[in-house]
C-alpha cells in the first residue's frame, strides 16, 4: 500500500468521532476512582482508554483487514507487540493521548491514529473530542484541519516559543538545556498531550517542541501532519523519524528555518 484514499480517510475520521461520542466524552469528568489505574510512575490508564482502543481496533480492522494493529494499551500489556513494527502495514492507535489530563478532568486530550507501511507513515489523524477539530495528513498530499488545507506558521514572537519538557531528563541534561535556551528561547509549559502539541506548532501557538520519548502512538500521526504542513520534525541529528526504531529524541519546528535555528541553540 502506498497511499491513502479519500474514502479511507473519511472512514477513519468518522470512526474516531463515533468512538469519542460513545466512549470518551461520556466519561470525561465522570470517572470513578476505580476506573483510573497506574501503569507505571506518572503513567495513567483509564477504562475509557481501554474501551476506546478496543472499539478503534475493531473498526480499523474492518476498514483495512490486511493491516496489523498496534495500540498503546495492548503494547503496555505485551511490549513484544512492538517488535517488527518497521516492516509491514500497521495501524497505530493512541486511544486517548493526554490521559493524565483526561483523568484529571481537564483539557487537552485527543485521539491519534496513524497508518504506516515498512516504517513510513502514510496517513495520520488527530482528533480533539471536545472541539471536534480534526487534523489529518496523507503522505505527499499536504495537511488539513477539517476540509481546509493548513500551512504551518511561526508565532512571530521576539524569541521563539519553545514547548520543552524536562520531565524525562536527568539533572545534568536539564541544566544543559535550560542554560542553552536562556535568552534565546521563550520556554513555555507543555500541554502533556502530543495531540495538542503538534497542532499548536502548526498554528503558530508554539514555534518548536523537544521530545525525548518518541513512542509511535504519540508521534507517528503528528510528525506526518507537521511535516506535510511545511514544518519540520526530525531526530536531533537531522535524520527523519521512522516508525519502529527505538531511538529517543526529536525536535519539531514550525519551519525548516526555525528547526535549524533551534538545533543550533540546543545542540550546537
Amino acid at each position: 500500500m502506498t497511499d491513502i484514499s479519500p474514502s479511507l480517510g473519511r472512514a477513519v475520521a468518522d470512526l474516531m468521532r463515533q468512538v469519542s461520542e460513545d466512549v470518551i466524552l461520556p466519561r470525561y469528568q465522570n470517572l470513578a476512582s476505580h476506573e483510573v489505574m497506574e501503569k507505571a510512575a506518572d503513567d495513567l490508564v483509564t477504562v475509557a482508554d481501554r474501551e476506546s482502543e478496543e472499539r478503534l481496533s475493531e473498526g480499523l480492522a474492518k476498514l483495512l483487514p490486511e493491516a496489523s494493529i498496534i495500540g498503546e494499551e495492548a503494547c503496555a500489556a505485551d511490549p513484544a507487540l512492538l517488535d517488527g513494527l518497521e516492516a509491514g502495514l500497521y495501524w497505530i492507535i493512541d486511544p486517548i493521548d493526554g490521559t493524565g489530563n483526561f483523568a484529571a478532568g481537564r483539557p487537552p486530550f485527543g485521539v491519534m491514529i496513524a497508518l504506516a507501511n515498512d516504517g513510513d507513515t502514510l496517513g495520520g489523524w488527530i482528533y480533539d473530542p471536545l472541539s471536534g477539530r480534526l487534523c489529518h495528513a496523507a503522505r505527499g498530499m499536504g495537511a488539513h484541519i477539517g476540509e481546509e488545507p493548513v500551512t504551518a506558521v511561526e508565532s512571530g514572537a521576539p524569541l521563539p516559543i519553545a514547548g520543552i519538557s524536562t520531565l524525562f531528563l536527568d539533572p545534568a541534561q536539564r541544566a544543559d538545556l535550560t542554560g542553552r535556551a536562556e535568552g534565546k528561547l521563550q520556554m513555555v509549559d507543555i500541554p502533556r498531550c502530543a495531540a495538542e502539541q503538534y497542532p499548536r506548532i502548526a498554528l503558530g501557538g508554539n514555534d518548536l517542541a523537544l521530545f525525548n520519548r518518541t513512542l509511535p502512538w504519540d508521534h507517528a500521526a503528528g510528525v506526518l501532519f507537521l511535516n506535510e504542513a511545511g514544518g519540520r520534525v526530525a531526530r536531533f541529528d537531522g535524520a527523519p523519524y521512522r516508525v519502529g526504531t527505538d531511538e529517543k529524541g526529536m525536535l519539531a519546528a514550525a519551519s525548516p528555518t526555525m528547526w535549524d535555528k533551534a538545533a543550533a541553540i540546543l545542540f550546537g
